[in-house]
């Protein structure tokens, strides 16, 4: 039996202990009770997940997984498969957007090429700001969907084992938080491929304009997609099968990454569109995963809204973005910051010698 085989019977539910002594503690802080909204909630999902009555964001990490897509020979995006390696580059530099983001909330940046089709500018270390770059290329770039599968099973459960590895040697170096993004020329594509399959919706539906599409090229994205789907038929049944059908193999890697991380009880903040159709992915190899993610934001992506409410996920942030990277996981960093920070240092009513709730009150002023 594969690791990938038995992963998910090492994810289970929450800590529920966890999540009653942390919820009872919140009631005991000096606000009326649940005043505090989603931070309340963020932070008693927090404790079930890690089995810490107290969690708490030390050491987070923003892994970015890169690859490229066989299918952009369609013409579905607005810009050359060149941009991949150049935006890797960039990341390496500390020039991207993640970049300056993940530095505003404290996290390190660590870019994978899991699959890019070409080389890699050379770059200077960057003296800050820059993200560690990890070379684990299964592949340079997935097969054009439209006319053969976009990845063996093989390729598939490489660049899965890819996320996996990386994954656990962040963690083993302590971080205590994984948000997962990644970058791709014709990643959209893919993941508007994987959720109308894994959740039944039309094409139309789910695809979006990527990185800017007019209305004529979105109508042409939809028929190429719908073009792959009917050659391949994938059935939402079997995960890898459709992962390898019509995935990335940057979504591959984010689905052993977001699975590792849950089955070492670290919490998982997923970015956008393409990290919410790996969601997807890993939620039908292992059910119980769901729990343990984090929804950053719900990106501009029809898709995206689709993929987290067939996961039960709600996300903290709405702000229309639609760049990938991380950047919105890493946006939304401060608020499970936040969060923690509240439940460990608000002085209870006892404590504070502050009169609690009368019994039978509701919400106070």
């Amino acid at each position: 039996m594969t690791w990938l085989d038995s992963v998910a019977q090492r994810i289970g539910p929450l800590d529920a202990l966890a999540i009653t002594t942390a919820s009872a503690r919140l009631d005991q802080l000096t606000k009326p009770p649940g005043s505090l909204g989603r931070l309340e909630s963020l932070v008693t999902q927090l404790a079930g997940i890690t089995g810490c009555e107290m969690p708490h964001v030390d050491r987070p990490a923003v892994v970015v997984f890169a690859a490229d897509h066989g299918v952009t020979a369609q013409g579905v995006s607005a810009y050359p498969s060149d941009v991949t390696a150049q935006m890797v580059a960039n990341f390496a530099r500390g020039g991207a957007a993640i970049n300056v983001l993940a530095g505003l909330a404290g996290a390190q940046v660590v870019v994978v090429d899991v699959g890019v089709g070409g080389a890699i500018p050379a770059v200077e270390a960057a003296t800050t700001g820059g993200a560690r770059l990890v070379e684990a290329r299964v592949m340079g770039g997935t097969r054009d969907m439209t006319l053969e599968a976009a990845m063996t099973r093989g390729e598939a459960l490489a660049a899965i084992d890819v996320g996996r590895r990386v994954v656990s040697e962040l963690i083993a170096d302590g971080a205590d938080l994984i948000a997962v993004g990644e970058m791709g020329i014709g990643n959209t594509t893919t993941a508007s491929a994987l959720v109308a399959v894994m959740t039944g919706r039309p094409s139309a539906e789910v695809t979006g304009r990527g990185t800017g599409l007019d209305d004529l090229a979105l109508q042409h994205k939809v028929g190429v997609i719908d073009a792959a789907l009917d050659r391949h038929r994938p059935d939402p049944a079997d995960p890898l099968a459709v992962l390898s059908a019509v995935g990335g193999l940057e979504v591959a890697a984010l689905v052993g990454a977001i699975l590792h991380a849950a089955e070492s009880s670290v919490p998982v903040l997923l970015d956008g569109f393409i990290a919410g159709s790996a969601a997807l992915i890993a939620a039908a190899m292992a059910p119980d995963v769901t729990s343990r993610l984090i929804a950053s934001h719900r990106s501009s992506e029809p898709g995206h809204a689709i993929a987290l409410d067939l996961l039960g996920l709600k996300p903290l942030l709405d702000l229309e973005l639609r760049l990938g990277e991380g950047s919105g996981a890493a946006l939304a960093l401060p608020l499970v910051r936040a969060a923690c920070a509240i439940l460990a240092g608000m002085a209870t009513f006892e404590g504070a010698a502050v009169s609690g709730p009368r019994r039978g009150s509701g919400d106070g002023g």
